[in-house]
């Protein structure tokens, strides 16, 4: 999430902006199209219609609202249906005589209300995102017309006729990122119909590397935002005269003309780029698709409208509304796009994730700086208003880094559609909702995909798109990093300024955590700032289409929840002395939030494997516990397009990530105990299979054969129960090794993993900086006992 740009005009600041703009060639799709790999293979079992669903949730019935709202409760009464009936037989026998078997017993019975607890919540907030789906208005056309001209007026206004800084920056962090699928995003965000829009590009890779093709991927990046606004210049130039021509000629019959002509021009050119993208990918069928096509349909249904009316001689459009209507193609086609590297600069951390490379832009922001160099290397020195009035009298080439009201941060990897940015910052300008810090749309996945795995993996994401929505009706809402819209005021209440190293180090989003974003949403919360879901699907982004590229994404969410929930209950604590205590409801559902993929999976694992009282606690109400959060599971998939029996497909998925949530998990409390901060990992985005540890491929083939064999020595006790839910998770699990990851790549991952476990490299002695700096330099900076290092 980062921001600065540069005017199409081609005038700009300084370093790797500089450079990017005045960078004179551009690769062509064409060009792009021979560089890329061919599309993936697709599976059977997977979809091939790409088409994501609609932008406005379906209004569900009012039997489907109702069923919602009984389901929690009904999930409530079989697990007290369940306890009673444990109880009571437990009361008539002898059975807890036996320490061992009454230690296994408690822990089996905590391990189900754990699970029933996080079942119920999903149900909670699911029964509380359908009303908000029933209830939703859009906000009208006009209404967003609107927003825009009284943002442009602003902006053109300013003191001493000077303009203003932009109202909203978007920054897109990058790291090692494919240039094609960061295009896209960058594409997406450059036709944000948002006025005077700058978007900044966070390259995080390394600024010189050795290897050849990272070489060649950092310079393509480079260059993708000066091909972006070159190729918008053409359209941009051409609604600009059409607007100059507007006013120079007022009258309402010329002014809807004008304003007719350029629509259907500019839904030409842009269905004449999505003709010219490549389609290797459905991501790349999405941009075409959605963004492009999707785009140039409502240009083009606002010209067929204005045409029939001219045709009817009906009322033509007033001057005003003609010029804000305009207003519109004025913004889509105007943006200032540049890069920006922190690890160019010494000035600035580079520590290794994603939250520091957002932080150290957030920290420019609003100042101007000039490049020095000294005995640490480039740093940026801020310049107060007069020195740097007269370093840019003086010809210097600056830094300006904008000072907006709003940033808008989004992944690499994900999608807007062009009306995000103008609808959530109208949300966030209601004087009701004055107090909300974070305003974002939880992604949706991209459809069509063509492997098993990423189509389940994208139904997970979609489920949470609902709960998300629900977590927003109690005042739960969690920051999801991969998009928002993040307001400047309550960035700088939590904003914190610490010493390292002798640089100032600037922190707005926590990076104690790998999910910085779920922290620093309590961080904001405890500000007393709230954040919001808007209950539209205006954003997408990537789902990992193989089980080594998944296990990293998930171990990574199940990294961190653990040492955040303290800082939930110095919350709850902080609100009930402030008199503002946090309800029930919305307590439990930040903490499932945090905790349940802990908890979950340590009780699946404990169901799974304990046989207490010889099966006797797996029951047929036991079982029945589940009902409802799978029967509601299976209706909100095909309510997302889905089908019913993917909910099958889900809990082999849920088996094959066991290992890597508990990973996660155990990972969190190394942190607490330690101290020592989780290295960040980036989820792969690559068109190359990524391996899976081979642990994490046995590990679902243990939990197979265990749980088969549980199965069958119930079977012969006739222990039918057991029987059942032992046998269908041992074939749930089996079916995920099979249908999801492959039997080819398991065998290629266990065995590599073998290999690399049985063969060593010889381990090389690490070269410090010291071993490399003359002898006599270390013993006068560092001091005489550094030169043993220096001398090895």
């Amino acid at each position: 999430m980062s921001t600065e740009a540069a005017k199409n005009t081609g005038t700009g600041s300084t370093g790797t902006d500089k450079t990017t703009r005045t960078a004179s060639t551009t690769r062509t799709d064409e060009e792009t199209a021979t560089t890329t790999p061919p599309r993936a293979r697709r599976q059977r079992g997977t979809e091939k219609d790409a088409t994501p669903q609609p932008v406005l949730h379906a209004i569900p019935s009012a039997a489907r609202m109702a069923r919602a709202r009984i389901a929690p409760a009904l999930c409530v009464l079989l697990w007290l249906f369940y306890l009673v009936t444990v109880v009571v037989a437990l009361a008539r026998g002898d059975a807890l005589r036996d320490s061992t078997q009454l230690v296994m017993t408690i822990v089996f019975l905590v391990s189900v209300t754990l699970l029933t607890f996080s079942a119920c919540m999903y149900l909670l907030a699911r029964s509380a995102a359908l009303p908000r789906f029933a209830s939703h208005r859009r906000a009208r056309r006009i209404a967003l017309d609107e927003l825009a001209a009284r943002d442009q007026r602003g902006d053109q206004q300013g003191e001493g006729g000077a303009s203003r800084e932009p109202r909203l920056v978007a920054m897109l962090p990058s790291r090692s990122e494919d240039p094609e699928l960061v295009r896209l995003s960058l594409w997406s965000v450059a036709l944000q119909e948002f006025p005077e829009l700058r978007v900044v590009l966070l390259l995080d890779d390394d600024p010189d590397p050795d290897d050849p093709e990272a070489r060649e991927s950092l310079e393509r990046s480079r260059m993708l935002a000066p091909e972006i606004m070159a190729q918008l210049e053409p359209m941009r130039a051409r609604i600009s005269s059409a607007m100059a021509s507007l006013r120079e000629r007022p009258g309402a019959g010329a002014g809807t003309e004008i304003v007719m002509r350029e629509h259907a021009a500019a839904a030409q050119w842009l269905r004449a780029r999505a003709e010219a993208t490549p389609l290797r990918t459905h991501v790349d069928a999405f941009f075409a698709e959605q963004v492009l096509r999707g785009l140039a349909t409502s240009l083009d249904a606002t010209a067929t409208a204005l045409h029939d009316a001219l045709e009817n001689d009906e009322t033509p459009l007033s001057q005003a509304r003609a010029e804000q209507v305009l207003q519109r193609l004025v913004n889509i086609f105007t943006a200032e796009l540049s890069v920006f590297e922190r690890k160019r600069y010494a000035s600035l951390s580079h520590a290794p994730n994603k939250a520091m490379n957002l932080n150290s832009y957030l920290g420019l922001l609003g100042g101007t700086y000039r490049e020095q160099r000294d005995h640490r290397g480039l740093m940026l020195v801020r310049l107060d208003e007069a020195s740097a009035a007269s370093a840019a009298a003086e010809g210097q080439t600056l830094l300006h880094a904008p000072d907006p009201e709003f940033v808008l941060t989004l992944d690499a990897d994900s999608m807007l559609l062009p009306e995000y940015c103008l609808r959530l910052v109208h949300v966030l300008d209601q004087p009701d909702n004055a107090r909300i810090a974070v305003a974002q749309t939880p992604y949706s996945a991209y459809r069509g995909s063509p492997t098993r795995l990423e189509r389940l993996a994208g139904a997970t994401t979609d489920l949470q798109h609902i709960v998300h929505q629900g977590l927003t009706a109690y005042d739960a809402t969690y920051w999801v990093g991969a998009n928002a819209v993040l307001r400047r005021r309550a960035l700088e209440d939590i904003r914190q300024e610490t010493d390292e190293d002798g640089v100032r180090v600037v922190r707005f989003i926590s990076d104690r955590t790998v999910i910085e974003d779920t922290e620093s949403s309590i961080d904001i919360a405890a500000h007393g700032w709230s954040l919001l879901n808007y209950p539209e699907r205006l954003s997408y982004s990537a789902t990992p289409p193989d089980f080594g590229t998944l296990v990293i994404q998930r171990r990574r969410w199940a990294d961190g929840g653990l040492l955040i929930l303290p800082r939930l209950h110095e919350l709850v604590v902080a609100r009930r002395r402030q008199g503002e205590p946090l309800r029930m409801a919305q307590r439990m559902l930040r903490a499932n939030y945090l905790g349940s993929i802990t908890w979950v999976t340590l009780g699946l694992l404990a169901v799974l494997t304990l046989n207490p009282l010889g099966g006797q606690l797996v029951t047929a109400q036991l079982l029945l516990i589940a009902a409802p959060y799978f029967i509601e599971m299976a209706s909100d998939l095909r309510y997302l397009g889905y089908r019913r029996r993917d909910v099958f497909g889900i809990y082999g998925l849920n088996l094959l990530l066991l290992p890597v949530n508990l990973a996660g998990s155990i990972a969190s409390v190394a942190q607490a105990l330690t101290g020592r901060k989780a290295r960040f990992m980036r989820t792969p985005k690559v068109n190359t299979r990524t391996p899976a540890p081979a642990l994490s491929v046995l590990a679902p083939l243990v939990i197979a054969v265990g749980a088969g064999a549980i199965a069958v020595r119930a079977g012969f006790s006739s222990d039918w129960g057991t029987t059942v839910f032992a046998g269908f998770t041992a074939l749930a699990a089996l079916w995920g090794v099979v249908r999801l990851v492959g039997v080819g790549p398991a065998i290629s991952d266990l065995w590599f993993g073998w290999m690399n476990w049985i063969w060593v490299d010889a381990r090389r002695a690490p070269v410090t900086a010291a071993s490399i700096a003359p002898v006599w330099s270390v013993v006068v900076d560092d001091g005489p006992l550094e030169t043993i290092g220096a001398l090895r």
